[in-house]
């Protein structure tokens, strides 16, 4: 049913955006919203008492799912189809593997550079429903941090495109149900004293949940004493620091946590290339290796 502005029945959804605004919120070109309008009917449903098209929120909410589908990969007619739906995101996703990495970046990209931090949010979250958190870490989301990391670096310019997606890929992360399973903590996570850089805990976890494991992460700057007495407290079977400089990295009491029994020792992030540990002390290189060692650990404590 078409909703006239000024004449709408009750509970219907307001009539709030012109296509050029919408257009402009978004950050599509306006030929983008026409086109579906014309070959996939997903367009304004509501008009103005003088005949002007306008979409409700209802109207916004299909197009935005549009935009998170075809940035994931999938065909505009079949993301259409889906979107007009009302087809969840993450779910058309899993009906649709196999999408290239390198689309899905292009969409991430954009998103990003248009500061659109829910759309990068939703797309993160499609993709980890689609491929896994591990998958999508090391094959999609990794890279494209480390990308527009080095490009404000070479630059001086789009930290705040770097943040945008930092911030909505880590609440993407988060949103992955944590199993809440009783019983010993499986891991417990944290950063070095002054680290600042949680994300790839934030993964480690997410990618944990999925694997119905239990861990808790302590974030970002965790100082030395508040990691004794929180491993003292909650005795978990592995303990995971991550650090991404070395002079971060030599303030983690490594030889006294190496020393308690019954607790395994990972040291991730390149912060610890070239700085000394006790041989028990394990190393993983990337998310899916200290992942592995997570698990192995927890084998090895069933029997």
């Amino acid at each position: 049913m078409t909703v006239v502005e000024g004449a709408e029945p009750k509970g219907a959804p307001r009539a709030l955006w012109t296509p050029r605004a919408l257009a402009a919120m978004l950050g599509v070109p306006p030929n983008t919203l026409r086109t579906w309008r014309h070959r996939y009917d997903l367009g304004p449903t509501a008009r103005t008492a003088g005949g002007h098209r306008r979409y409700t929120d209802e109207d916004v909410e299909r197009v935005r799912r549009m935009l998170v589908l075809t940035a994931s990969g999938i065909a505009p007619a079949a993301a259409a189809a889906m979107a007009a739906a009302n087809t969840p995101a993450h779910e058309a996703a899993v009906r649709h593997v196999g999408v290239s990495s390198r689309r899905v970046n292009v969409g991430l990209r954009r998103a990003a550079n248009r500061l659109d931090a829910h759309l990068v949010q939703d797309i993160a979250t499609t993709l980890i429903a689609e491929r896994g958190v591990v998958a999508a870490w090391e094959h999609v989301l990794l890279p494209l941090l480390v990308d527009l990391g080095e490009r404000f670096e070479a630059g001086g310019k789009g930290i705040e495109v770097e943040h945008v997606a930092s911030t909505a890929i880590q609440q993407a992360l988060r949103d992955v149900p944590f199993p809440g399973r009783p019983g010993r903590l499986v891991a417990l996570l944290a950063c070095a004293p002054e680290e600042q850089h949680s994300l790839p805990l934030d993964a480690l976890g997410a990618a944990l949940s999925e694997r119905g494991q239990t861990w808790l992460n302590l974030g970002a700057r965790v100082p030395a004493d508040v990691l004794r007495e929180s491993i003292g407290k909650l005795a978990p079977a592995v303990v995971v620091v991550w650090a991404h400089r070395a002079d971060l990295a030599e303030r983690v009491p490594v030889v006294e946590l190496a020393d308690r029994p019954d607790l395994v020792v990972a040291l991730a992030g390149g912060g610890w290339l070239g700085v000394e540990s006790p041989d028990s002390v394990l190393r993983p290189a990337t998310l899916r290796e200290a992942l592995g060692l997570v698990l192995a650990a927890v084998r090895v404590e069933a029997h």
